[in-house]
């Protein structure tokens, strides 16, 4: 199977997503690794299977992978799955972390679901993980989320270990899955 896992990264998070993933499925697939920047929608019907990932910008997939999604045309021949990296709390000390995760990331899902829906895409699924805040980013979420001090310094110290390499092997245990479905 010919495997494509193309990425937006402005922090280089989904870009470790992406390596893994593109790392477990050139086991026995061959597999190409790009940027959004480096293909185009038409270029995706050169694959069997599609990985479009993205970080979470504004609650939604970063402009230029939505714009790759978008214009993917009506029924593609070529699988797709997604994953996207996000700087939502979720340690569990949070009671409204799925609340934070529905306002602060769930677009991504939608988009995906959405374009499924939509392009009548064969959509196998997405992962997502979170991933370490830009300094923008980091001061927009201290003023608008986490605004107590102690939180914050919490939220700040965990937040900046991701992605794990827990997460990146979740990432790889996703891949597996969604080749076997695809095989």
């Amino acid at each position: 199977m010919k495997i494509l896992v193309v990425y937006y990264s402005e922090t280089g998070n989904t870009e470790k997503v992406a390596q893994a993933i593109a790392e477990e499925a050139s086991r026995s697939h061959q597999v190409h690794l790009k940027k959004v920047s480096e293909v185009t929608a038409g270029s995706l019907g050169n694959y069997n299977l599609v990985f479009l990932g993205s970080a979470c910008h504004g609650a939604d997939l970063a402009t230029p992978a939505k714009r790759l999604l978008d214009a993917i045309p009506n029924s593609p021949r070529f699988k797709l799955a997604g994953f996207f990296t996000h700087s939502t709390y979720t340690s569990g000390g949070r009671k409204d972390q799925n609340s934070l995760f529905e306002r602060w990331a769930s677009k991504c899902v939608t988009s995906f679901q959405e374009a499924h829906r939509e392009k009548q895409i064969d959509f196998k699924g997405y992962y997502n993980c979170q991933g370490a805040p830009s300094p923008p980013i980091q001061d927009f979420i201290r003023k608008e989320i986490v605004t107590a001090p102690d939180e914050w310094e919490e939220y700040i110290k965990e937040v900046m270990k991701h992605p794990t390499s827990g997460d990146l092997q979740k990432a790889k245990e996703f891949a597996r899955e969604i080749l076997e479905e695809s095989s």
